[in-house]
């Protein structure tokens, strides 16, 4: 050592484990939450900066993921109750707005890439399109000992 005193250079190490701990944790939190085709919101996007929205579309559902720094908002809309879906398209970045038929609030999802945007719109569109020619949902089981068909 050159004379400083050791506290110092406990000071700066500690400071650089703990930078390294958080760039480590926001790192983590915005890796894509499931499998599948995710597409997650652009950091350059109000919002987005350190957790970017993610939005997960699968056969059955379309789910918007929000990390946190602890826990996460999890949203999820079946195929079957979706209305609609919006693009609002900015100089760079897109917006998309999922309505639904059920009345709630509609999935709002800010800061995609023109591209994400319209392959979330294109798969939403083939899966009702699948769900629907399959005479969408199954039908009901037997009933069972006891109860009644009504």
């Amino acid at each position: 050592m050159t004379g400083e005193p050791a506290w110092v250079l406990w000071t700066i190490a500690a400071a650089v484990l703990v930078a390294a701990a958080l760039v480590w944790w926001v790192w983590h939190k915005g890796r894509p939450f499931s499998s599948g085709d995710v597409f997650r919101a652009s950091r350059l996007s109000a919002g987005n900066r350190l957790f970017p929205t993610q939005v997960l579309i699968t056969p059955t559902s379309v789910v918007q993921y929000t990390p946190r720094w602890i826990g996460r908002r999890e949203e999820t809309i079946h195929m079957a109750h979706i209305a609609s879906v919006r693009i609002e398209t900015g100089a760079l970045l897109s917006n998309i707005i999922i309505e639904t038929s059920g009345g709630s609030d509609p999935i709002r999802c800010h800061g995609h890439a023109k591209r994400d945007a319209t392959a979330i719109k294109a798969l939403i569109e083939r899966y009702q399109t699948d769900y629907y020619r399959a005479g969408g949902p199954p039908a009901a089981g037997p009933v069972g000992p006891g109860r009644s068909g009504r």
